[in-house]
């Protein structure tokens, strides 16, 4: 079975070797139509400490590396992508 391949913004690399990463999807509400956000957080293993704060990533599934840790990041798409990580604090700060 192949592994799901995720890319997401990393929101926090204070961690050791490890990043959090917001990864964002879309779809479509199934009664309504209406274009639906959701976004979810998941830890993923950074061996090198090499991804910063801001930086878009790809994500992979991996064997569990800790307790919720799951994922391995496997590449760098774009960096300092920092307007995505306030939007990310904003909507945190106001409780969505």
């Amino acid at each position: 079975m192949p592994k799901k391949v995720l890319s997401g913004v990393v929101v926090s690399d204070k961690m050791d070797k490890t990043v959090s990463v917001l990864v964002e999807r879309q779809f479509p509400h199934p009664l309504y139509g209406k274009v639906v956000r959701r976004s979810k957080k998941y830890l993923a293993h950074d061996e090198e400490n090499a991804y910063k704060v801001g930086d878009v990533v790809e994500i992979v599934e991996a064997r569990p590396v800790s307790k919720r840790k799951r994922w391995r990041v496997v590449r760098r798409l774009e960096e300092g992508r920092m307007d995505l990580v306030e939007r990310y604090f904003l909507r945190k700060k106001r409780g969505e």
